[in-house]
């Protein structure tokens, strides 16, 4: 028997888009919250829902561990989990239930059950941890398993019933001194059978880290149930300090830095830059920052020195009138800046896009397709406004809410309100930009290439089948934006 078997919802192989891109990483906030466990004294396991088939694999999980309490802590992040994806959603109410029945209590983390506890207790969950989790955590263990009398009530950040109803008690500040916090606990990882898959489908292991913790930022449509609108950062000398010991124990070829916002506070990347050559740490890695940050003195070339290769950017749209609804607080024109700028550095650039946002129409969309043209990043995500409890946005379109409330997977792209056009039109315009996106960019890397070789020739193929498809695809977007929403 151990105390603590931790756990999350986030099944790979129930996400068939990203199963299909196969590019798995370790729960990383599940690995925090069991270090922190177990930094308290207490035994800990990890079940690893990203690599498992099914929650049959919990339920072995728990028979072979016994743990006195099950803990699904989710990790916090991952998009996905903040997403609350209806498929994971489900997951957690199985794994709930399979604990319950083995007279198992039940303690869950995360941003759905924060903004749901009544689902989650009513699977079977005994505590709701509210928020960051881990020292609401520590502190309810002390009850349950360490004997301390103090009532339940008094321990803050958590939710649960009592009497027949919901009770919150009173919130927890966030976690400021990062550095205090133990490394995640990746002995608990079977990290071979990641860099088996990783190698295997890419050629480079790549693992995942996080410097900070939230987002000072004020975009409407961004939920905040974890940390709400705050920003704390780790020393990049303790984040050297762990990429040094994953080093050693990991031997990634790749870092995804998981950070909301990567390098907000002044001086930092470079601190971070300087840190790793000292140290022969020199990583690859990719990470998403703001455009408009992008573009202070030194930071691209801050970024570069440190090992970075790719940048995403919340792009969202080539209209301003679209970027100033959302409070995004950027300009069209710092897109085109920051992606020209990091070109020029010789680093990528990735534009995640947001189509549906109230009062879009034709023109918003198409400015945005223009600006794809123009810079040509090199890799796009696209996704359509997704209103989540606790936002501005979804104040403003919580009347117009179809019955649906969460994705079913990642590959989803439904309009959840009643937005400018229908699901059928945003996901045909996600075919149009994909198409007319792959053919260009396609097109512009064999012009580089002289002679082609004989791999080049399937790329061609592509290339060709994109731009006649183009037209077709096109006709029938038109058509579903006659129909309107």
């Amino acid at each position: 028997m151990i105390d603590l078997l931790f756990g999350q919802s986030y099944y790979l192989k129930f996400d068939a888009k990203l199963y299909a891109a196969m590019q798995p990483y370790p729960p990383l906030g599940t690995l925090y919250a069991a270090a922190a466990a177990r930094q308290a004294g207490h035994t800990v396991a990890l079940f690893d829902a990203m690599l498992a088939d099914s929650e049959q694999e919990w339920a072995a999980a728990l028979d072979h561990h016994a743990p006195r309490i099950a803990v699904i802590f989710e990790d916090n992040f991952n998009y996905l989990s903040k997403m609350c994806l209806g498929r994971m959603r489900a997951a957690a109410a199985s794994m709930i239930g399979m604990a319950v029945q083995r007279n198992i209590p039940v303690l869950v983390c995360g941003a759905d059950a924060t903004d749901h506890p009544e689902v989650y207790l009513g699977a079977g969950a005994r505590y709701i941890l509210r928020g960051e989790g881990e020292p609401a955590l520590l502190d309810l263990l002390t009850v349950l398993l360490d004997g301390d009398a103090r009532p339940i009530e008094q321990i803050r950040g958590l939710i649960y019933m009592r009497e027949g109803e919901l009770y919150h008690t009173p919130s927890r500040p966030i976690l400021k001194e990062l550095d205090a916090l133990p490394f995640p606990a990746w002995d608990l990882v079977d990290i071979e059978r990641y860099r088996t898959i990783w190698l295997a489908r890419h050629g480079y292991y790549s693992v995942n880290m996080v410097t900070t913790r939230g987002c000072p930022y004020s975009c409407n449509w961004c939920a905040k149930p974890i940390w709400g609108q705050r920003y704390n950062v780790r020393s990049a000398e303790n984040v050297v300090d762990e990429l040094a010991m994953l080093k050693q124990i990991a031997q990634p070829d790749h870092i995804w830095f998981a950070d909301d916002i990567f390098g907000l506070k002044p001086g930092w990347v470079a601190r971070f830059a300087e840190l790793v050559e000292a140290r022969g740490l020199r990583t690859p890695f990719k990470s998403l920052n703001r455009v408009d940050l992008l573009l202070q003195e030194g930071t691209v070339a801050a970024l570069k020195r440190a090992g970075a290769e790719m940048i995403w950017v919340g792009a969202e749209s080539g209209s301003q009138k679209i970027l100033d609804a959302m409070d995004k607080g950027t300009q069209v024109a710092d897109i085109y800046a920051a992606a020209r700028k990091l070109h020029a550095a010789g680093l990528r650039i990735g534009f995640f896009l947001q189509f549906g946002y109230p009062d879009e129409d034709r023109a918003d969309i198409e400015k945005t397709v223009q600006m794809v043209r123009d810079l040509l990043p090199d890799d796009v995500g696209i996704s359509v406004s997704y209103p989540l409890p606790g936002t501005k946005f979804y104040e403003r379109v919580k009347a117009d809410l179809v019955q649906k409330d969460h994705w079913d997977d990642s590959r989803d792209l439904a309009m959840l309100y009643h937005g400018p056009y229908s699901t059928a039109f945003y996901r045909q315009l996600h075919t149009v930009i994909h198409k007319e996106y792959r053919a260009r960019k396609t097109r512009r890397k064999l012009a580089s290439l002289r002679p082609w070789r004989a791999g080049d020739v399937r790329q061609v193929g592509a290339a060709l089948y994109h731009t006649f498809t183009l037209r077709a695809a096109r006709a029938k977007l038109d058509a579903l934006a006659s129909e309107g929403g």
